[in-house]
């Protein structure tokens, strides 16, 4: 006889990860109140008052009030250091403690993932829709950007339930994305160096080609951070009854049925004083991230079958895919001190700017607290025979070793560079079966001969713009790396000295076609049951279900993929099709 189930703990919809994915997908799905939706949350609420003010990144990197505080293995190209890995641990998630740019990539990223899962449904037009569906375009809506209280298309024209439940809501729009609140004469001489260099100025990097020059938009209200708990949990979500959200509940391993096909029916929880079993009737579905997602799928049994016995894990699906493909986006942080400009290090370094510049975000939400980690973006080529722009700058007006560290104590940019399109790969894989211990990251970055060429040819590039007319008269000395480092050996030797994680990782449960051997999820985000068929109720949606990487900043394009999976689970349930529990 089965024990009996507490129906207090059946939901329809279970999502794990209260981050960027899980925020979205807890609006869509419980704006249908015929569906109990239960948000899950390992860290807190997002009351930390730095959390809001854009500058606080300096604050909550590295602290374990907000970030998981991860270090990867050593990595031999990063001359054997383990660096940090910040990932969100807080209602919000990454949108909580990220840079707050907004940044889709490239169209050609898309058309290659409906290539390799051979759906269109990931063609850059239909997901085009997908981002401006959500989107509060401070431009306003037109062709390629959405905005409040303008009714979206896909909406309109659903003649379903999803069409229905949204509209109802007045769904849409939630996603505010605004210009930044300063600008920096430094920065504006980088650009025209930039320019005299050869890269054009854009003043949009999201309609599909995001080559040029120009300052990144940003995810912020009125100069406070917006993430997706503003946005998509309160007030909506507080307010339906069919709704409940657990922070401080770590998902310690999910709930598989293998009596006939494999079935996912619930989670495990730790809520710090026991385990709670919760069910779901329709599907639980993993927001947990690159690095969560596939160290829970390992812990309950779903992954390669000799790691897990080796932990002494039954495996239940062989999936070798799990925790593999893990790309990054490797930044090398240029830093050039300079003379006769303000940037923030020359600021902050005294208690009277600190208190100018605290005074005038109090005042008006402007000025240097208001400022995301990185202002002016620029896209280029490594070299004129790339087919499509492969390096993203991210310019800052300071300096530091790494984030979470504190500022120099001299005047300087930043002239952060990364490789969109790395061929690396690296591995998220658990190292015990206690879930409290964090995996193994080992992202194994610079492993290919192309990626050390590009990383070779992006300080190349670099120096040709800090070489422009633009700049002589700030008087740019190259720090780090350093001019005397020349030749290809010292420079990697450099780069493994500065270059660091920019947060981006994707990938270690990636979509692909059932022949794929390793692929996690189809292009429906179900994930495989190692038998060419799929796990009943359980899907991913986060960034780890990315085939290859987008070209650029990685927040965004997840909430266009929760935001499809919500729109096919919506369809689903009302097909009448029975609940996995009744």
């Amino acid at each position: 006889m089965k024990p009996s189930i507490n129906n207090d703990l059946i939901f329809d919809y279970i999502i794990v990860g209260a981050g960027t994915a899980g925020c979205l997908l807890a609006n869509r799905l419980s704006a249908d109140a015929s569906k109990r939706v239960l948000l899950i949350e390992a860290g807190g609420k997002d009351d930390y008052h730095w959390v809001h003010i854009p500058i606080g990144y300096l604050k909550y990197i590295g602290n374990p009030r907000t970030d998981w505080c991860y270090q990867t293995a050593l990595e031999p190209a990063l001359n054997q250091r383990s660096i940090r890995y910040p990932r969100g641990k807080i209602l919000g998630g990454n949108s909580s403690i990220n840079g707050m740019l907004y940044m889709r990539g490239q169209a050609r990223d898309y058309e290659q993932w409906a290539e390799i899962t051979g759906d269109d449904r990931w063609r850059w037009k239909n997901c085009l829709n997908f981002f401006t569906l959500h989107e509060d375009h401070h431009g306003g809506a037109n062709e390629y950007h959405g905005a409040k209280g303008v009714p979206h298309e896909l909406l309109l024209n659903d003649k379903t339930l999803y069409g229905e439940v949204l509209r109802h809501h007045n769904a849409g729009g939630e996603w505010r994305v605004e210009k930044q609140r300063l600008q920096w004469d430094i920065l504006n001489a980088f650009e025209e160096a930039a320019v005299q260099a050869g890269i054009p100025r854009t003043a949009d990097f999201n309609r599909g080609d995001n080559e040029g020059i120009g300052y990144f938009e940003v995810n912020q209200k009125n100069g406070f951070r917006w993430n997706t708990a503003k946005a998509f949990v309160r007030p909506k979500c507080f307010g339906r009854p069919n709704f409940e959200l657990w922070t401080h509940a770590h998902v310690t391993q999910l709930i598989l049925n293998t009596e006939d096909s494999v079935t996912c029916d619930g989670v495990e929880v730790w809520n710090g004083r026991e385990k709670i079993i919760t069910h779901a009737r329709r599907a639980v579905i993993l927001c947990s991230g690159s690095i969560g997602t596939p160290q829970i799928l390992q812990l309950s049994g779903i992954g390669p079958a000799e790691l897990l016995r080796h932990y002494g894990i039954t495996p239940k699906v062989d999936l070798q895919g799990v925790g593999a493909n893990l790309q990054d986006h490797l930044q090398i942080r240029s830093v050039y001190k300079i003379k006769g400009a303000p940037t923030l290090n020359s600021i902050a370094a005294s208690p009277w700017g600190r208190f100018k510049i605290g005074l005038e975000y109090a005042l008006k939400q402007t000025g240097p607290l208001s400022m995301a980690p990185s202002q002016l973006c620029a896209f280029t080529r490594s070299d004129p025979q790339q087919v499509w722009p492969n390096l993203q700058y991210h310019i800052q007006p300071l300096s530091l070793p790494a984030f979470g560290e504190p500022l120099d104590r001299f005047s300087a940019l930043t002239a952060s560079v990364c490789n969109l399109h790395p061929t690396s790969r690296g591995s998220v894989r658990i190292n015990s079966p206690d879930f409290s211990n964090a995996p193994t990251i080992a992202p194994n970055y610079l492993s290919t001969p192309i990626d050390q060429k590009i990383a070779l040819d992006a300080i190349a590039v670099t120096r040709k713009i800090l070489a422009q007319p633009a700049l002589v008269k700030y008087s740019p000395s190259e720090y780090r790396p350093g001019l005397a480092k020349q030749d290809s050996d010292d420079l990697l030797g450099a780069i493994g000295d500065i270059a660091t994680t920019i947060f981006h990782p994707v990938g270690s449960a990636k979509m692909g076609p059932a022949k794929d051997p390793m692929a996690v999820v189809d292009s429906l985000l179900r994930v495989f049951n190692g038998k060419g068929g799929v796990i009943k109720g359980l899907c991913i949606a986060d960034a780890s279900v990315m085939p290859t990487i987008t070209s650029g900043n990685t927040n965004s394009p997840v909430l266009m993929i929760a935001e499809q999976l919500a729109y096919d689970l919506i369809h689903d349930a009302h097909k009448n099709e029975p609940p996995l529990i009744s």
